[in-house]
């Protein structure tokens, strides 16, 4: 079970195009500090001049995958969330590309525990995809009739940022 005492004063920074989706963002982590873009060049500047502690990325909206090049550049991690790019390419794509997570959009109200997790993972040098297969593994099957082992691996150990 996850700590939800690790996201008190966690800097995140959530970045899509859809203001409700953000507003859910800022809601559900209510513990962390929320700073939020609506747009690829917004959220590029913020990365740019900013440190986070994590960076969820929309994909479609804001060009997501160009916005996880620059985190991994700072040395960011970010969790990659989306409603329509659930997919085994999108989600290989964030694998290859350095993202910690991919977040389906439908899964907002259980955000709390998932970016606990997340960050418990990273404090142990690792990323959450496996966490992430041990928790939605069910919604994954269903809706892409895959597993965790179909896809490409993260780096381990350690996944370094």
């Amino acid at each position: 079970m996850s700590d939800p005492e690790i996201l008190i004063g966690k800097k995140i920074l959530a970045v899509d195009d859809e203001p409700d989706v953000l507003e859910i963002i800022r809601d559900q982590l209510g513990t962390s500090d929320i700073v939020t873009a609506g747009n690829f060049q917004s959220a590029y500047d913020l990365i740019k001049s900013e440190t986070f502690d994590l960076i969820i990325l929309d994909i479609m909206g804001v060009n997501g995958f160009a916005l996880l090049e620059a985190a991994k550049k700072r040395k960011m991690p970010a969790a990659m969330l989306t409603a329509h790019a659930v997919n085994v390419e999108s989600i290989n794509l964030a694998i290859r590309g350095g993202a910690v997570s991919f977040l389906p959009k439908e899964e907002l109200t259980r955000l709390p525990e998932l970016v606990s997790e997340i960050f418990e993972e990273l404090a142990k040098g690792r990323s959450h995809w496996d966490k992430l297969f041990q928790r939605l593994g069910p919604y994954f099957r269903k809706r892409l009739v895959l597993d965790f082992e179909d896809l490409e691996k993260p780096p381990y150990p350690p996944f370094r940022y």
